[in-house]
């Protein structure tokens, strides 16, 4: 197990667990709190009480197996009320997480395991396992495993290629590796995908530890680009997080944009386009923007263009409105016609000389 031990003794302390003592002291009839249930006085007695006499009725087995016989001090200090609180914790613990990995458990717990979790939680030995109440990993709990490495990484003593780059220097590696994420869910190569988006992930993650050496009134850090994404699904998602109303997937996206409008206040429809992105999808967003915003303005006409460059940039501009009419995507079709075209070269290529 890693460094997040400590999340064992956070969730415990989480749960709102009191010793015998303490909870005598607010509230007299009430032994224990476990998480959010209240145990009475008289219910952790009774549990002490069976389990006492099921575990002092194992002491005296294993004694007289050995030809011995446990004294009373023995016996008494088999079990303590104490012991079954710390029972209690671990039983709420196990049901938090079968809860959380959606797995059905009986409210109520026989006598039988009272008895085997509770010699277990007194003889873990007993046990073919390491008991570790509250220390599993929250999923996500890697990412925090991945700022740590790029941390250490781009810091003092860290790799000097890492600490040499700057936004500017890594912008051709987060198209590369964009683009390579998007080969991959081309090909349908779900196994790829995930890799190339550990891929994209270090150039996010790297982008962010960057900028925490920038000046003091420009830098943020991960923690800042992860809060900007939280506030803002949240504002763009009231039908989830704020009970609104919406009935189709349509009004969906039309108040996603409604919202989307409210918080940028651009001047232009175009404003926030990409203008770096390849120039068919760049054309056919554009176009797009336009008409979702019912601003219509023909594309030139190629003729009275000035020169050949400009006549067959318009000419595939007129191409690009003309595959939005007819709702194809001009960027997946040149690329599927393209690639069919590779294969046919690739089948006319000559085959390679023998090295030998």
């Amino acid at each position: 197990m890693r460094a997040r031990r400590v999340i064992a003794a956070a969730s415990v302390a989480a749960l709102g667990v009191l010793s015998l003592a303490a909870c005598g002291k607010s509230a007299p009839n009430i032994a224990a709190y476990v998480g959010d249930t209240a145990y009475s006085v008289d219910r952790v007695d009774a549990i002490y009480d069976d389990a006492q006499t099921k575990y002092g009725d194992a002491v005296r087995r294993e004694a007289g197996q050995a030809g011995a016989t446990p004294s009373p001090e023995q016996l008494r200090a088999a079990v303590t009320r104490q012991d079954v609180v710390n029972l209690l914790v671990s039983l709420d613990l196990g049901k938090r997480v079968a809860a959380a990995k959606n797995i059905q458990v009986p409210d109520e717990v026989s006598p039988q395991q009272l008895e085997q979790n509770l010699r277990l939680a007194r003889q873990p030995g007993l046990a073919e396992m390491e008991l570790m109440y509250g220390s599993w990993d929250p999923p996500g709990a890697r990412l925090l495993d991945a700022v740590a490495v790029l941390d250490r990484l781009a810091s003092p003593g860290g790799d000097p290629w890492k600490r040499a780059q700057t936004h500017r220097s890594l912008a051709g590696y987060l198209l590369e590796e964009s683009y390579e994420a998007y080969d991959a869910i081309s090909a349908d190569d779900t196994d790829a995908l995930r890799e190339e988006l550990g891929d994209v992930l270090l150039q996010v993650v790297l982008h962010a530890r960057l900028a925490e050496e920038l000046p003091e009134d420009e830098r943020w850090s991960i923690d800042d680009v992860a809060g900007g994404l939280v506030d803002k699904m949240i504002r763009r998602n009231p039908h989830v997080f704020a009970g609104a109303e919406v009935g189709t997937l349509e009004e969906i996206t039309e108040n996603w944009e409604r919202i989307k409008r409210a918080e940028k206040a651009r001047s232009s429809v175009l404003d926030g386009v990409a203008l770096s992105q390849p120039a068919l999808a760049l054309a056919a967003q554009i176009l797009d923007r336009a008409a979702r915003r019912g601003i219509e303005v023909p594309p030139p006409l190629p003729d009275a263009q000035p020169d050949a460059e400009a006549r067959l940039g318009a000419s595939l501009l007129a191409t690009v409105a003309a595959a939005r009419e007819a709702g194809l995507d001009p960027e997946a079709a040149l690329r599927r016609a393209t690639l069919a075209h590779a294969d046919l070269i690739r089948t006319a290529e000559p085959p390679p000389a023998d090295p030998r």
